[in-house]
């Protein structure tokens, strides 16, 4: 299969197809905020966090010990997965649990992972 064989080689525009596409194409805005959501996302430690809140809410101390990292870098990544609206946290007497903030996070982070896993 030759390289060249997936180029366009046609001068023909599908004027209703292009029409169509820019008509419903979201503004630069999402798209935005569509790439930030992926970049704060495509960091390994901010993954793994979300890899354990997705099994279970849980506490700084408990995320740390799964990761083996401190503290201190667990809450710093926290803070920036909840500024982002990726994690939500409640607080329970002096205890607070993270948790991932909603359906959509959960099933982005865990359709990536079935990508990935079936790209084996």
């Amino acid at each position: 299969m030759s390289k060249n064989e997936f180029i366009c080689d046609c001068n023909v525009i599908h004027k209703d197809v292009v029409e169509s596409t820019i008509k419903n194409m979201p503004d630069a805005d999402i798209f935005n905020k569509l790439a930030d959501f992926f970049k704060i996302l495509g960091d390994t430690t901010r993954a793994k966090i979300l890899s354990a809140l997705d099994q279970n809410e849980m506490c700084v101390c408990d995320i740390a010990n799964v990761l083996g990292m401190s503290k201190s870098s667990i809450s710093h990544q926290l803070g920036t997965l909840r500024r982002s609206g990726i994690v939500k946290c409640r607080k329970q007497g002096k205890e607070v649990f993270y948790m991932l903030d909603d359906d959509h996070v959960q099933k982005v982070f865990e359709i990536g992972m079935e990508h990935i896993e079936h790209r084996k």
